[in-house]
């Protein structure tokens, strides 16, 4: 199973990023025995996402749509079932997942925070299997125990004060002139982190990120608005 998984994730530019069998408190239906986490392989996925069909058709919230399409096709080719961060209410607890299954922490800016990833914490989605199958262990330890925390002093607008995330503040900055490399790179706190080194997504993929982060919040700005 675990091969057939891997090649059949790999095709997408996806891979398996932790994993665990579930127990009460996880928030997952009955009959699921192991529930994989699925993130992007390295930078392999930007390539295959940007030349999908919902890259280029100008609909709302293409990257998410690409996800579904393909973790649904290969849900029903493994016999697994697909669950999502997106797309509720309701939620699936993927933060309490990601603390099981990778072994994510809570970091000194609040953003959860792998040893193998660093703040590049993110999944696409999770496959839910009947069976209990054995999973390849992810990296595990808290990479902020003895840390000299970069991640605290990187944003120019100092946004993660107290660990708290003013996104106001962060929006501000990153539509002005003064955000430029926010805008072009990606979050400059992501990137100070030591742990996780050589995991960041493709420059372009991080702009993409980032011009949806604006127009959601812009949008959200707008409705409230009206």
């Amino acid at each position: 199973m675990t091969g057939a998984l891997s090649r059949a994730l790999q095709r997408h530019g996806l891979a398996a990023v932790g994993s665990f069998h579930p127990a009460a408190g996880d928030r997952l239906p009955p009959g699921i025995g192991t529930l994989v986490l699925v993130g992007a392989r390295g930078r392999t996925m930007w390539e295959h996402f940007r030349t999908s069909p919902e890259f280029g058709d100008a609909q709302p919230h293409p990257m998410d749509r690409w996800s579904r399409r393909v973790l649904d096709a290969v849900a029903a080719h493994l016999g697994a079932r697909a669950f999502y961060p997106f797309g509720g209410p309701p939620w699936m607890p993927f933060q309490r997942w990601a603390e099981r299954g990778e072994g994510a922490f809570s970091s000194p800016v609040g953003m959860q925070v792998s040893a193998a990833r660093g703040l590049w914490v993110s999944y696409r989605g999770a496959l839910g299997f009947p069976a209990r199958i054995s999973i390849a262990e992810s990296e595990r330890g808290n990479p902020c125990t003895g840390c000299a925390e970069p991640c605290r002093t990187a944003c120019p607008v100092d946004a993660f004060a107290a660990g708290r995330y003013d996104v106001a503040k962060c929006v501000a900055h990153v539509t002005s002139a003064a955000g430029a490399a926010c805008r072009s790179t990606g979050c400059l706190v992501r990137h100070a982190c030591p742990a996780g080194h050589g995991t960041a997504p493709p420059a372009a993929q991080c702009a993409f990120h980032m011009e949806a982060f604006i127009r959601a919040r812009r949008l959200e700005a707008t409705g409230s608005a009206g």
